[in-house]
């Protein structure tokens, strides 16, 4: 079998202004890089308010195994069954970060026969999105220093800084490091800290920005620490806001490229799941919305992560309404949510899929929740037998999902002609009745145990004292209508990743909570996770090479 890069590479790609030109744009609304990949103008996104939106369709999925489950493959076989069916189908999905290219879980291209090419550039350097979102985070994280070095007019109590630097690479070592070692000249030695660019809230706020007016806003209420009286000091008290959106300004646009059977596909933003927000900007999928009869998007994750948030901040803010949801599920995770080692997930295995598949049960409640119909696909691998396969149709059909066996890795859209079909029925036979699982006027501290219990199955949460205090604070600071949004290992519906299937009765420990304030939510951080991932004890990027011809091999 080839290789997702060899699989890739064969692929005969249009030029993009010919993707481009399918949903009827032209050159001039395009700023291309290179022949396949492009930048949509402002003017065109503009142009495109008074068009009606599509129906919007996210494709979520169960707690996964290690190496994933499939579901931004699904997404794209999704996307093309539906042009095979005469649909017109944009997908928004995001881009990759460089974090699990190098390390373990791998891209955001899909996979086999269901991927969007080229995927090279967007594994890799891309159109340098997040190459801008680093410099302007770390931009604001030197202006921060240096105005405390330049006499520090405002009072700020080095011991309060909040604003991390962020690196778009797993490298643990960078977690807790000390800067201003050296000379006086050298800066304030103070304790710092690096996260995942993906993790940063400058990642969260372009994926909310509607345009460059709102991004300088949101950037404007950035906290970057808090002064001698404890009050906050944001990017515009350092004079910061301007030259962030200057770095920004080309990349808050989104990206348009192209599946391998060339079904458009929008690409833009990428936060993580597990430690943000886990969804492509709102440009893009808003653009999907008006470009295409159905927008078909993805959020990261299980969801108990992505797709929470997807509905509880994302479509709160951006008025969004969904009219279905893919549930992603694969025999091999519903077996290692039953407790089978990763090496012995391929082996049937009948008691063990008896017992995980709690998980997915516990994940439909979830969505049937925020009132959105729900649609099962049970991405097909080799490894799965007739037995396994046909219990779990039945066990969803039991609970008033549409259910499809999924092929898109290795047919393509041919492969996800069942799903696509399924989708269809739901979008006109189930009416969505959408709502967000909190409202607003709840304190933090409810939204934090309204969601630990309904979605997660927690008994309580518990705080520790620093958490508590902090929120205290943020509420006396206006913030106490934020949404929230959850760090949480992606394992498990728990904080402990070892907790698999459906765990109940558990404490949910919440050990950190801040404010991104520009990205107008709060962050709760649980258990052990992190904002910057460390490499496995064998990194992907051990086998990734190029070649003398400059052909860039192991990638995937």
């Amino acid at each position: 079998m080839k290789s997702d890069i060899e699989i890739a590479q064969e692929c005969k790609m249009e030029p993009i202004w010919k993707v481009a030109e399918s949903l009827g744009m032209t050159m001039d609304d395009l700023d291309l890089y290179g022949k396949y990949k492009a930048k949509i103008s402002e003017e065109y996104l503009k142009k495109l308010d008074a068009k009606e939106d599509g129906k919007l369709v996210l494709v979520t999925a169960i707690n996964p195994t290690p190496a994933g489950e499939g579901k931004t493959t699904t997404s794209i076989g999704l996307g093309q069954a539906m042009y095979k069916l005469g649909k017109k189908a944009v997908l928004a999905l995001r881009e990759p970060s460089l974090g699990p290219c190098f390390g373990i879980k791998g891209g955001a291209a899909g996979g086999g026969m269901a991927q969007v090419v080229p995927m090279e550039d967007l594994n890799l350097h891309f159109t340098g999105d997040f190459h801008a979102i680093t410099s302007a985070n770390n931009l604001l994280a030197a202006m921060l220093d240096n105005h405390i070095q330049q006499g520090n007019s405002l009072g700020i109590d080095p011991r309060r800084v909040v604003w991390k630097r962020c690196l778009d690479m797993n490298d643990r070592v960078l977690r807790n490091i000390v800067v201003g070692l050296g000379a006086k000249a050298d800066g304030m030695v103070r304790e710092d800290h690096f996260q995942i660019t993906v993790a940063s809230e400058i990642m969260a706020i372009l994926c909310l920005a509607d345009d460059i007016h709102d991004l300088k806003e949101r950037l404007s209420k950035i906290i970057v620490a808090y002064n001698f009286s404890g009050e906050p000091v944001t990017a515009a008290d350092l004079h910061a806001v301007g030259a962030m959106a200057a770095l920004l300004k080309d990349a808050i646009r989104p990206n348009i490229i192209q599946t391998l059977e060339h079904t458009p596909a929008i690409v833009h933003g990428g936060p993580f799941a597990n430690i943000a927000h886990g969804c492509n900007s709102v440009k893009a999928t808003k653009a999907a919305l008006k470009l295409g009869d159905i927008a078909i998007t993805e959020a990261g994750f299980g969801a108990d992560l992505g797709a929470e948030k997807f509905f509880d901040i994302k479509c709160r803010m951006a008025g969004l309404h969904p009219d279905c949801v893919v549930l992603v599920a694969t025999v091999r995770s519903l077996k290692y949510n039953g407790g089978v080692p990763k090496d012995q997930l391929t082996t049937p295995n009948m008691e063990a899929l008896q017992k995980g598949i709690v998980n997915l049960e516990k994940h439909i409640e979830n969505l049937q929740k925020f009132g959105v119909p729900v649609v099962v696909t049970l991405n097909s691998f080799i490894s799965d037998t007739e037995e396994e396969t046909s219990y779990i149709e039945n066990f969803c059909k039991e609970r008033n999902c549409e259910f499809a066996l999924s092929r898109v890795w290795e047919l393509g859209g041919e492969g996800g002609k069942d799903l696509a079909e399924k989708v269809l029925y739901t979008l006109e036979n189930k009416p969505s009745h959408f709502k967000p699982l909190y409202q607003d006027d709840l304190s933090l501290q409810e939204k934090m145990e309204t969601i630990a219990k309904e979605i997660y199955g927690a008994k309580d949460v518990e705080f520790t004292a620093a958490a508590y205090k902090e929120l205290q604070h943020l509420t006396d600071l206006g913030m106490g209508n934020y949404p929230i949004c959850v760090a949480k290992t992606q394992y498990s519906l728990s904080d402990d990743a070892k907790k698999l299937g459906r765990p109940e009765g558990f404490t949910l420990h919440v050990r950190e909570v801040y404010a991104a304030a520009g990205a107008g939510f709060i962050v709760f951080v649980t258990g052990s996770i992190m904002t910057m991932p460390g490499l496995p004890k064998v990194p992907a990027a051990n086998n990734i090479d190029v070649t003398d011809d400059g052909k860039i091999i192991g990638l995937f």
